[in-house]
C-alpha cells in the first residue's frame, strides 16, 4: 500500500497522515449530504441549516487560527491527537442532540464539515508534516496524493449517505434513528483516526529543537495570499456541499440516495483530476494550474444555475468537479514553497483560515437566498467571485517563481 500511496522521494512518515485524511474524508462525505436531511428531519428549517453550516465553518476557522497563532508552542503530534479526540466527541454529541441550540454549540466547537473540501484544524497540522516529508516535485505529488485520498474517500462517503434509508428498511428502526447512527459512526471514525495518529513517528531531540515558528520573514506574502484566498473561500461557502444538496432537494426534488450517488461520482471526478495536477503543474507551473483550471469550473457552476432540467445541471456540475479541485494540491504546494520550513505550520494555518472564516457567513446567506426562492443567486455569485479571485491571484503572483 505504501508503494502506491507514497511517491518516490517521500518519507514513510507521511503514510499515517494520508490514511487519516482518507478516514476523515469518508466521514465528511456522508455528513455533507446527510446534515441537511438530518436537520430537516428534526424539524428545523432551511435557514437553520445555513446557520448550523456557518457555525461549523466559523468554529473551524477560529480553531485553525489558534493553531497558527499558538500551535508552535506544542508539537504537531499532540495537536493531531487532540483533534482526533474532538472529532470523536463531535460525532457522539451530534447524534445525541435533538434541538437547535445544543446542535449549534456542537457544530461550533466540533469538527463537522459541510463542504466539499477539508476546512478543519487537522489541515494546517497535516500540511506542515507532509511538507517536511518531501521536496520539489515530490512535494507537489505528495500533496496531490493527499488531496486524492480526500476526494476519493469523500466520494465513497457520499455514496454511504444511502445507508440510513437501507438501515431503516432492513431493520425497521425509525428513519431519524438511522440518521443518528451515521453521526455516531462519525465519532467511531474519529477514534480510529486517533489510534492511527498514535503511530506517527516520535520526534527526535533535534527535531524538537526545530519547533515550528510563528510567521516571520514570509509574513507579507502569507497575508497577501490569505486575503486572496478569503475571496475564494467566501464564494465557496455560498454553495458548500450541504447547501448544494439542499439545492438539489428543493429545486429538482432529488432524493437523498440519488444525491449521494451524484456526490459519489462528483467526488470520483475530483479525485481523478487530482491525479493529473502534478503533471500539469510540472508542465505549466503551480500558479497556472491553480488559475486556468478554476475559471472554466466556475463557468460551469454559473451555467448550472440556469438550466431547466436535472440532467443538464448534473452534467455541468460533474464537469465542474473534473476541474475545480485540480488547484488544491497545486495551491498547497505553492504555499509551502514560498515560506521557510519553520513557518510552514503557521503559514498553512493563516492561509487556510479564510477557507472557514471568510466563508463562515456565506452558508447563512446561501440558505436565506434558497429560502426566499432565489435558487440561482448563490451559484451565480459563487462563480463570479471565484473567477474574480482567479484573475486577481494570477495578476499578483504571475511573476513569482517559488523555490523548490
Amino acid at each position: 500500500m505504501s508503494r502506491w500511496l507514497l511517491p518516490h522521494g517521500a518519507h514513510p512518515a507521511a503514510l499515517p497522515l494520508l490514511l487519516g485524511r482518507a478516514l476523515r474524508a469518508f466521514a465528511d462525505g456522508y455528513v455533507a449530504v446527510l446534515l441537511p436531511a438530518y436537520l430537516i428531519a428534526l424539524g428545523l428549517g432551511t435557514w437553520e441549516v445555513g446557520v448550523l453550516a456557518t457555525a461549523t465553518l466559523l468554529g473551524s476557522a477560529l480553531a485553525t487560527l489558534a493553531i497558527g497563532a499558538w500551535g508552535h508552542r506544542v508539537h504537531h503530534d499532540r495537536l493531531l491527537l487532540g483533534a482526533a479526540l474532538l472529532m470523536c466527541a463531535t460525532g457522539f454529541a451530534f447524534a445525541a442532540s435533538s434541538t437547535f441550540w445544543p446542535l449549534l454549540l456542537v457544530a461550533f466547537v466540533g469538527t463537522l464539515n459541510p463542504s466539499s473540501g477539508d476546512v478543519s484544524l487537522f489541515l494546517p497540522l497535516e500540511h506542515a508534516r507532509i511538507a517536511e516529508a518531501a521536496d520539489g516535485d515530490a512535494r507537489t505529488t505528495l500533496f496531490a496524493r493527499y488531496s486524492l485520498m480526500g476526494s476519493l474517500l469523500a466520494a465513497f462517503g457520499a455514496l454511504a449517505a444511502a445507508l440510513p434509508g437501507l438501515l431503516a428498511a432492513w431493520t425497521g428502526i425509525a428513519p431519524l434513528d438511522a440518521l443518528r447512527s451515521m453521526f455516531a459512526l462519525y465519532g467511531f471514525i474519529g477514534l480510529a483516526v486517533w489510534m492511527l495518529y498514535r503511530r506517527l513517528p516520535k520526534p527526535h531531540e533535534e527535531e524538537k529543537r526545530k519547533a515550528p515558528a510563528p510567521l516571520g520573514p514570509s509574513r507579507k506574502i502569507v497575508i497577501r495570499l490569505a486575503m486572496l484566498f478569503s475571496v475564494d473561500s467566501f464564494a465557496g461557502g455560498l454553495v458548500v456541499n450541504a447547501l448544494l444538496a439542499l439545492w438539489l432537494f428543493q429545486r429538482f426534488d432529488m432524493s437523498v440516495a440519488s444525491a449521494g450517488q451524484f456526490f459519489f461520482w462528483s467526488g470520483l471526478c475530483s479525485a481523478a483530476s487530482q491525479l493529473a495536477a502534478p503533471r500539469l503543474a510540472k508542465r505549466i507551473g503551480l500558479l497556472n494550474t491553480m488559475v486556468f483550471t478554476h475559471i472554466p469550473a466556475s463557468g460551469c457552476l454559473i451555467a448550472a444555475a440556469f438550466v431547466p432540467n436535472l440532467h443538464a445541471a448534473l452534467a455541468l456540475l460533474i464537469v465542474r468537479s473534473l476541474l475545480s479541485q485540480m488547484d488544491v494540491p497545486a495551491r498547497s504546494a505553492f504555499v509551502m514553497a514560498v515560506v521557510t520550513p519553520g513557518e510552514r505550520a503557521a503559514a498553512a494555518s493563516f492561509t487556510l483560515v479564510p477557507k472557514s472564516l471568510a466563508s463562515a457567513a456565506a452558508p447563512t446567506i446561501g440558505g436565506a437566498l434558497f429560502a426566499a426562492g432565489m435558487f440561482a443567486a448563490p451559484l451565480v455569485a459563487c462563480g463570479v467571485l471565484k473567477i474574480s479571485y482567479d484573475l486577481a491571484i494570477w495578476q499578483a503572483f504571475r511573476m513569482h517563481r517559488p523555490p523548490a
